[in-house]
């Protein structure tokens, strides 16, 4: 499919509504994604009041595709109405545990992928809010989810009002291995990262960053130790508040 080789996120959206027959066709389309055990281990919050989204909005850190694409959707892990059917047939359910929540959420990633694929090919664009994990509690309280109902993705999702460039991506040699894993050597990496370190807009957020390297951006501006330790908190204090952990 074209639409996978040219995909790109798409941050600005038209003011034009998507028909709820073309959203609730391509999401049933999307759950033909691998599951777990046939089991459809995810629940998608379909969010299109605004109000809604501007409660949503702190989560994200108040990005602003949130509130301007028509459709916000938050794909979630749910054990919970698998939990609820076993209960009502006479089955005792043994899934508050840290395995069950990596079922669950698997099942959640492969159809929020499925369902961007077939959203784009639409002719959709989609947009990936990576801020879902980093504050799940809020958005728990916000959504009103229940037990064993974790957000893992949140995806919005318009008619594009931009064409922007495509990102780079590492090449091939970087990320597949052949029979085993083979590690990389200091030469490996200098050379699968080269592309990415001589781009000019990557030289730039290094210059206007005032880093040495690319690297530093990341470690030392976008994804620190103390704010992954501190998200890493909350992330397990929700899982033991969401039962999937003692």
């Amino acid at each position: 499919m074209d639409s996978i080789k040219n995909r790109r996120t798409i941050r600005k959206y038209k003011q034009q509504d998507i028909p709820a027959d073309l959203l609730n066709g391509l999401l049933e389309e999307a759950f033909r994604a691998p599951t777990m055990g046939n089991m459809q281990l995810y629940s998608v919050i379909i969010t299109r009041d605004p109000a809604m989204k501007e409660r949503l909005a702190p989560a994200h850190f108040h990005q602003p595709m949130l509130a301007e694409a028509p459709v916000v959707l938050t794909f979630c892990a749910d054990f919970n109405r698998f939990v609820k059917w076993c209960r009502q047939r006479k089955a005792e359910p043994g899934y508050d545990n840290l395995l069950s929540f990596m079922n669950a959420s698997i099942d959640a990633i492969m159809l929020t992928q499925n369902f961007c694929t077939l959203a784009e090919a639409a002719g959709l664009g989609t947009c990936f809010l990576g801020t879902t994990i980093y504050n799940p509690d809020q958005i728990i309280e916000v959504l009103n989810l229940p037990e064993r109902v974790i957000p893992l993705a949140t995806i919005t999702v318009g008619y594009p009002d931009e064409c922007p460039p495509q990102t780079d991506r590492l090449p091939l040699e970087g990320i597949v291995h052949e029979e085993q894993y083979h590690d990389y050597s200091p030469e490996d990496i200098d050379r699968i990262y080269a592309y990415k370190e001589s781009l000019p807009e990557n030289k730039h957020f290094v210059e206007i960053n005032h880093t040495e390297t690319l690297a530093q951006i990341f470690t030392d501006i976008r994804y620190t130790k103390e704010g992954n330790e501190a998200m890493s908190k909350v992330l397990k204090e929700t899982l033991r508040k969401q039962k999937f952990e003692e």
